[in-house]
């Protein structure tokens, strides 16, 4: 069964900057892409930032210049750093990690369980 476990959400002034994190586990043959998602009240959920496993990156257009994608593929960890961050940028983060648990399993996403981010105005 695999994981995926957040962290880094808070709450912060407008402005400033936070760092989400999140930690695939369980049992995995390989990582494709991983990614993060938001979804404000009201809302659906959307598409912030991703990265395959080779490093290409996709932004949200209001993020592109103030937030950043990596990962680490050792760790099967993805990251998103937040700077600059708006009152509209609050909302509950969720990662997604496409994986294979086995080696002729399909690949499917996963979710992490949303860590929340506030940005105070």
């Amino acid at each position: 069964q695999v994981q995926l476990v957040e962290s880094g959400g808070g709450l912060v002034q407008a402005g400033g900057s936070l760092r989400l994190s999140c930690t695939a586990s369980g049992r995995i043959f390989s990582v494709n892409a991983m990614g993060w998602y938001c979804q404000a009240p009201g809302k659906q959920r959307e598409l912030v930032a991703d990265i395959t496993s080779g490093g290409s990156t996709t932004y949200a257009d209001v993020v592109k210049g103030r937030f950043t994608i990596s990962r680490d593929n050792a760790k099967n960890t993805v990251y998103l750093q937040m700077n600059s961050l708006k009152p509209e940028d609050t909302a509950v983060y969720y990662c997604i990690a496409y994986i294979k648990e086995r080696r002729y399993d399909p690949t499917q996403p996963y979710w992490g369980q949303g860590t929340q981010v506030t940005v105070s105005s």
